[in-house]
């Protein structure tokens, strides 16, 4: 069993930035593959980054590619989202999740842990 708490939302200004962390009590977190995924209101989960176990390898929704960067400290058992150029459609409820497979995944049914999530609002 794995717990993620994630932190680090707020509200801000478009073409702010917000840099979010996902705490895992996961031992050994490179062990899983990590994702982090968004829903805003009315809307559907969506991917928005995944990072492999070791952190050799990224992948990223095509409307954040250039904007956020997805990273891992395995030593301190977290993920970070940096997120640049914030845009108000980046407002969401933004959570972390953990997977066994390897690589890096899009789906979420490829995930097995889930955080609570943290609020991102971006103000135009």
């Amino acid at each position: 069993q794995v717990q993620l708490v994630e932190s680090g939302g707020g509200l801000v200004q478009a073409g702010g930035s917000l840099r979010l962390s996902c705490a895992a009590s996961a031992r050994t977190l490179s062990s899983y593959l990590m994702g982090w995924f968004r829903q805003a209101p009315g809307k559907e989960r969506e991917f928005v980054a995944a990072i492999s176990r070791g952190g050799s390898t990224t992948r990223y929704a095509d409307s954040v590619k250039g904007r956020f960067t997805i990273s891992r400290d395995n030593a301190k058992n977290t993920v970070y989202l940096q997120m640049n150029s914030l845009k108000p459609e980046d407002t969401a409820v933004y959570s972390c999740a953990a997977g066994t497979r390897w690589g890096t995944r899009s789906s979420e049914n490829e995930y097995d842990y889930w955080g609570q999530g943290t609020q991102v609002t971006v103000s135009s």
